[in-house]
């Protein structure tokens, strides 16, 4: 969103906010003003998913046609029985008691992908433009953007809602609070070690802690599969993380706060923005932070290479062609809805990415 606009050549400071990370990113560039409607519009939109439900695209040859649907979550058998009351600390400080999960509002979408699979996905009545798999389709949702609709929440009459440190705007927050509905915050997942713990947390809110222990279980077991298919000796590619919005000429390369990093030092490859010494979550694209990353591979979400032509249009972006990764045409794509929320679903992101880093050697 813009934040600021100089009167004399027109210069913006494009703000983001990294909902993984909950940080914010600011990069400074020259526009047009008619065209800061359309990048406040697109910048509302979250890095952890813009309501695609499309495929993700494909690696290797960056043709778009490898990757398979992933748009549904695969709950526990059977529905779990709530022991309520709880009380648990919320992540801003509050302790909050849980008397009734009936009507669940999860105010973001990996959260919802989380109660959905611990078997609850009966009880939630509302969801973030951000729960993009299918069995959360029909539900109203409940943000703008990623602005929290407070009138929205409580108009579902919710027994409890989840939000995360990065729900907003805080005065949302606190209305629900004010309307007397447990809310519970809990922390973002920045990376694979945080998985177990945020369903966990999830779990011991919703009064079903055996439900979360059986479900981070499965998921560590199925994470240590994947890990176990990266190909032994294999060379560890270098993947440049970018996130892309053509249709506001944004063009991100991701640091080591981006989210990503985790994920791709589990597939076996290198973080290439990392590794260049890139500290921010994210910093403006340019040919020489490209050249400096040298990436062999590189990562995007699937509606943001949608937003720049596909991988035609991606190569067309100043410095993308010059890499490694440009003149190959190696382009790793994963759902906008899955990429970076580390939750029971993971694992398949992490499978995605080994089968299109490593293709027939994984």
């Amino acid at each position: 969103m813009p934040r600021s606009l100089g009167k004399a050549n027109l210069i913006y400071d494009l703000v983001i906010r990294n909902h993984t990370t909950g940080r914010w990113t600011s990069v400074r560039k020259p526009r047009s003003l008619r065209t800061v409607g359309a990048l406040a519009a697109a910048l509302a939109l979250s890095l952890t998913g813009c309501g695609s439900t499309g495929d993700g695209g494909s690696a290797g040859s960056g043709t778009g046609t490898k990757a398979a649907r992933a748009d549904r979550v695969e709950p526990l058998k059977g529905t779990p029985e709530p022991k309520l009351p709880v009380t648990v600390d919320s992540a801003d400080g509050e302790k909050v008691t849980v008397e009734d999960t009936s009507r669940i509002v999860p105010l973001s979408g990996s959260l919802n992908e989380i109660v959905f699979t611990l078997g609850l996905g009966g009880h939630v009545v509302g969801r973030d433009v951000t729960a993009t798999f299918e069995q959360a389709e029909k539900l109203p949702v409940v943000t703008r953007a990623h602005d929290v609709s407070a009138e929205s929440v409580l108009s579902l009459k919710p027994t409890v809602v989840l939000a995360e440190g990065t729900t907003g705007p805080a005065e949302a927050v606190d209305q629900i609070r004010d309307a007397g509905i447990p809310l519970v915050v809990l922390d973002p997942a920045k990376g694979l070690d945080d998985v177990g713990p945020r369903i966990e947390a999830v779990a011991q809110a919703l009064g079903v802690p055996k439900a979360g222990a059986a479900l981070t279980s499965r998921t560590e077991q199925r994470l240590d599969k994947v890990r176990r298919s990266v190909p032994a000796g294999a060379k560890k590619p270098r993947v440049a993380f970018l996130y892309l919005r053509g249709s506001a000429s944004v063009y991100l390369l991701g640091g080591r706060d981006s989210g990503a990093p985790s994920l791709l030092e589990a597939a076996g490859a290198v973080d290439a923005g990392k590794e260049s010494g890139l500290r921010k979550d994210f910093t403006a694209i340019t040919s020489e932070a490209l050249a400096k990353a040298a990436p062999d591979a590189i990562l995007v979400m699937s509606k943001g290479l949608d937003s720049v032509g596909g991988v035609d249009g991606l190569v067309k972006i100043p410095g993308v062609a010059e890499t490694p990764a440009g003149m190959d045409r190696r382009v790793v794509s994963v759902e906008d809805g899955m990429l970076l929320n580390y939750g029971p679903r993971t694992d398949r992101v992490l499978a995605s990415l080994v089968d299109q880093l490593y293709g027939d050697a994984a």
